[in-house]
């Protein structure tokens, strides 16, 4: 249960931060010419690595 509110979080605040919080694209801009599935791509992989670091510290 503590890992999937963990995984829930952090998936929120990656989300957040991409589409809410950035307005004027200082973090996430250097992404704009990439296509729809690259950013899917990298954020989903950049989840991946935030959870298998996660699980790692966590053992």
């Amino acid at each position: 249960m503590e890992t999937a509110g963990v995984i829930i979080i952090l998936a929120i605040a990656i989300l957040l931060d991409y589409f809410w919080f950035d307005h004027d694209r200082k973090r996430w801009g250097w992404m704009k010419n990439w296509t729809r599935m690259q950013r899917g791509l990298f954020l989903a992989s950049f989840f991946l690595a935030a959870m298998v670091i996660y699980i790692g510290m966590s053992l």
